[in-house]
């Protein structure tokens, strides 16, 4: 992680009155105290790094600034006037605007529509001007450095990465004061991630409020100037980054310290357990060939576009390979299905949880019962108290955070629902879990009770197979690290010794492999 001392100095246009201040802000919802007497000041040229756990009241606030919820009390004052945001439009009209994790836009859409969706130019007629807008949204673009965006593509044919920047492309047109990103880089490669802070360093010299909400303290340390660290719906500290060592920052959002955030479980691997060979498909992957023992964390690098993800869904049955071989405790198996696969003992958590691991509008336990209706039925008639109870060990083990499992799942924090996700699986009692960026977009106290729990289930015999794209996380996890690079594995290594220059050189194809 940077030291606190890269931290980036303010920008020329900084100023030391705030642009938007929130005092004694709160919000509850039936049996859930989201938010109380919350405190917040943003300051022109400067970015404020919102930080806290999954559940702190992230969301809320940033549903409060554009208008979503309002407030049960409080204040919000723009440039020292008191504002009341009744609605996303009155957001917009005080100079709020917000750059989401899934970028909120509209793929049926112009590039240059969903630049001046609300605001577009006008003709006398008041009609919309189709010349001035697109001629405008090329300035804008070409203004930040995205001229090869054509303002006529649709939406849908562009890259995420290229979405944000249509998101910031939207903000810096409507001359907005304050703009909110909200896990902005949580779907984009190094080099995307490296463009968008050159893009938020624009922002800072034009002179705009940037909050930004993130889990990652290499990109806090490396963007923010100030930070504010909400915990359990209130606000538990601010100031300058330059100030704060991380270790404090730490300690504020867990109100605990986290000595060890990847805690080793002791190493039992045992005889071969799953076996993959030749493994290929006609375009995403050819030639797999690796080794899973028993009671072991086999970890998957490599960069984005490795291949690491499919060879995964080919596993679990999602796709089809075009040839190879696949055993599972010494016995062939050729899943054709997920539900081939949940048989033969091998589960899938994946990297979009909210689209392919939870279903949206279903309660927590309906959601953890899901693949075990046979265990929950009688006759095939469904027990609730059997479902409930179900549901209720498994998501215990994982410490899950809710009002009730009755909740929805989609109300729950993102490290909550990765946790429900979690539970779903290990409540088909299987032999391998493939955990696919099991700690993507979640807080460092949700990512040590993961990592807590696989060191658990591995001492349980369970084998598990963890791609990530964090070096810490596979460093600090992996008993054998596999190295994927443009849909071949490249090298396997012994986590003994291993280092992360060692692992980013051969998957970039960098120097001799190891």
């Amino acid at each position: 992680m940077l030291d606190p001392k890269t931290t980036t100095a303010p920008s020329a246009a900084a100023g030391t009155t705030p642009v938007l201040t929130l005092r004694g802000v709160s919000k509850h919802f039936p049996g859930v105290r989201a938010l109380h007497d919350v405190s917040l000041s943003l300051y022109p040229g400067q970015v404020t790094a919102l930080i806290g756990e999954n559940g702190a009241g992230k969301s809320t606030l940033v549903k409060i600034l554009t208008g979503i919820y309002q407030p049960d009390a409080g204040e919000i004052a723009v440039r020292g006037t008191p504002v009341k945001l009744d609605t996303a439009h009155h957001a917009f009209e005080a100079g709020i605007t917000a750059i989401h994790q899934e970028t909120v836009l509209f793929d049926e859409l112009s590039v240059a529509e969903n630049i001046y969706l609300g605001h577009a130019p006008r003709t006398r007629f008041r009609t919309i001007d189709w010349a001035t807008m697109r001629r405008e949204a090329k300035t804008v673009l070409d203004g930040m450095g995205a001229g090869h965006i054509h303002p006529n593509t649709r939406l849908k044919e562009l890259s995420i990465a290229n979405k944000h920047l249509v998101g910031v492309a939207r903000a810096m047109s409507i001359d907005a004061d304050v703009v909110i990103m909200d896990e902005p880089t949580a779907a984009l490669s190094y080099k995307e991630i490296e463009d968008l802070f050159v893009l938020i360093e624009l922002l800072k010299q034009e002179g705009k409020a940037v909050l930004f909400i993130t889990h990652k303290f290499d990109e806090i340390y490396r963007i923010a100037d100030r930070y504010t660290v909400f915990r359990d719906g209130e606000m538990v500290g601010d100031g300058l980054l330059a100030d704060t060592p991380q270790d404090e920052i730490v300690k504020m959002m867990v109100g605990r310290s986290v000595d060890q955030i990847f805690p080793r479980h002791e190493k039992r691997s045992g005889a071969p357990l799953l076996e993959v060979s030749g493994l290929s498909h006609p375009t995403e992957f050819a030639d797999i060939s690796f080794t899973l023992n028993e009671g072991e964390i086999l970890g998957f690098y490599g960069l984005v576009g490795a291949g690491r993800s499919e060879v995964m869904q080919a596993l679990f049955g999602i796709t089809q390979p075009s040839g190879g071989t696949i055993a599972l405790g010494g016995d062939a198996i050729a899943p054709k299905s997920p539900a081939d696969a949940v048989n033969a003992g091998i589960v899938y958590v994946p990297e979009e949880r909210g689209k392919q691991g939870v279903v949206i509008g279903l309660p927590i336990f309906q959601n953890v019962s899901l693949p075990s209706l046979r265990r929950t039925s009688t006759s095939g008639v469904l027990q609730l108290r059997e479902e409930f109870a179900l549901a209720r060990t498994f998501t215990k083990r994982l410490d899950l955070r809710a009002a009730s499992l009755s909740q929805d799942v989609g109300t729950l924090s993102g490290g909550n629902q990765q946790k429900v996700v979690i539970a779903k699986w290990l409540a088909t009692s299987p032999r391998v879990i493939i955990l696919d960026e099991p700690t993507k977009g979640i807080d460092i106290g949700s990512k040590a009770a993961v990592h807590q729990f696989m060191g658990e289930l591995v001492s349980q015999g369970l084998s598990v197979i963890m791609v990530s794209s964090e070096l810490p996380e596979i460093l600090g996890m992996s008993d054998r690290v596999v190295v994927m690079r443009e849909g071949r594995i490249v090298a396997t290594h012994e986590n003994d010794g291993l280092t992360a220059e060692m692992l980013v050189k051969t998957a970039a194809g960098i120097g001799a492999q190891a």
